[in-house]
């Protein structure tokens, strides 16, 4: 069993810059593929970006070059760096365990004109 906390959301205005993140429960956090996924209003959740057990990321095309995903399995914890912000990027934005039901609670961006 994993349990997901997801912070760091808020508003900011176009251009600016949030820092996600999630902290994780639980002993098999090392061993997992975490995602970050977003849904905006009227829209289907999406991935925006992956990282594997070992470090290897994927990300959308929508956030390639202003989003970066991290994780410190130390401290079990995974994060999005996201940059140069959109009105486009405001959703939820969420934490998963990819593979898994394991879902955080979600934290709004929202990004202003």
């Amino acid at each position: 069993q994993v349990q997901l906390v997801d912070s760091g959301g808020g508003l900011v205005q176009a251009g600016g810059s949030l820092r996600l993140s999630c902290a994780a429960s639980g002993t098999i956090f090392g061993t997992l593929s975490m995602g970050w996924y977003r849904q905006a209003p009227g829209k289907q959740r999406e991935l925006v970006a992956s990282i594997t057990s070992r470090g290897s990321t994927n990300y959308a095309d929508s956030v390639k070059g202003r989003f970066t995903i991290s994780r410190d399995n130390a401290k079990n914890t995974v994060a999005l760096q996201m940059n140069s912000l959109k009105p486009e990027d405001t959703a939820v934005y969420y934490c998963r365990a990819i593979g898994f039901s394991y879902w955080g609670q979600g934290t709004q961006v929202t990004v202003s004109s």
